[in-house]
């Protein structure tokens, strides 16, 4: 082999030699940057500290806001990856909610969590409340809005239009009980989604019922707020019922002292003086005949129920017992509820209870 065919040979070597050198060093820098692209999309990316599951992105947030919030609540190891995976995978329109993630969640995850809008519902309960003063401020401890802006909203009558109650008839549509909504639920969509339970609520045996006795569903619920306020013993609710639907069917006048505590817009009081049963008031049972205009509270699952299925008898008087027991002493004459209210009102002496 000549000496030029050697040289020849030895460059060539070191071509290749190159060229090896070459694709390695790509294949190298092509691992590195397919595992960072990797793990930037797929490693463990999310910390959550005990307590700190659910993460809330408020009504009106853009990207930024979630950026911030997401550091800021040091839910991020790598704030930048997050930034790269949210811009790769195109998560431009923000949904506002309450999220529950995970420790060592990826940033695929957490992105395909967030531009989906899979929020976690809230269980809202509410029960036991009087006003709708009373239920916006529930409410309102679960949900993002205010209880301003919910009481704005059930002030409003517009808001009851479209679901065919007014102010005086709106606390019957609301029916007690734990509902899951989405946290950013706005105030005229709660009212929208109780008009909804509400006509669940009234199935076509309740509708049946209601029937049977000759009231509407409102009718219903607006007795079952007075049988509420009469007695706090549910076994005794049905006879109040239907000691009230007898009133009705007779066209006696109610009568109800918890009607008068409205109109007088205290509920406290104990005894209901004879001066307060000429106040003036649409709500006054005393004064005018049949049921008020509206429920004077949010009735109970068990008032309507109670007055649904209302006891059969011929009482037509009842009157607190001496006791204090929360039980009622029922009378079919006005002379024996004489002698029971003449029981009461001593007891109520004996115990120095004078309002």
């Amino acid at each position: 082999m000549t000496i030029q065919q050697r040289n020849k040979k030895s460059k060539v070597n070191k071509t290749f030699l190159r060229l090896i050198y070459l694709m390695a060093i790509l294949m190298l820098i092509a691992v590195y940057l397919g595992k960072n692209y990797y793990d930037r999309i797929y490693a463990p990316n999310v910390v959550v500290s005990e307590g700190n599951e659910l993460f809330y992105i408020s009504s009106g947030s853009d990207l930024e806001d979630v950026f911030v919030a997401l550091e800021d609540g040091g839910y991020l190891k790598d704030t930048k990856g997050f930034k790269w995976v949210a811009e790769l995978k195109q998560y431009n329109t923000v949904k506002p909610g309450r999220y529950r993630i995970k420790d060592g969640w990826t940033n695929n995850k957490l992105v395909n969590t967030l531009r989906s809008g899979d929020q976690t519902a809230v269980k809202v309960t509410f029960n036991n409340i009087r006003t709708l003063p009373e239920l916006a401020g529930k409410v309102s401890q679960y949900l993002e809005c205010d209880s301003t802006e919910l009481i704005n909203a059930l002030n409003s009558e517009t808001a009851f239009k479209n679901s065919g109650f007014n102010k005086a008839t709106a606390p019957a549509m609301f029916i007690p009980n734990t509902y899951e909504l989405w946290w950013n639920t706005s105030p005229e969509n709660f009212i929208k989604r109780m008009h909804k339970e509400y006509k669940k609520f009234w199935s076509d045996k309740r509708l049946a019922q209601a029937e049977k006795a000759k009231l509407t569903p409102v009718e219903v619920s607006t007795l079952a707020a007075i049988v509420d306020e009469e007695t706090i013993k549910h076994d005794e609710k049905p006879k109040v019922a239907g000691l009230y639907i007898n009133r009705l069917n007779k066209n006696i006048k109610l009568q109800a002292d918890p009607t008068v505590k409205y109109a007088l817009g205290d509920f406290s009081i104990q005894r209901v003086l004879s001066k307060d049963l000429k106040i003036k008031s649409p709500y006054n049972t005393y004064i005018h005949a049949g049921l008020p205009p509206g429920p004077i509270r949010i009735p109970s699952v068990s008032g309507i129920d109670a007055v649904l299925n209302y006891a059969q008898h011929d009482y037509l008087y009842m009157c607190a017992k001496e006791d204090f027991s929360g039980y009622h002493n029922f009378a079919k004459t006005l002379k024996q509820h004489n002698v029971n209210a003449r029981k009461f009102r001593r007891a109520l002496n004996k115990n120095k209870i004078y309002r």
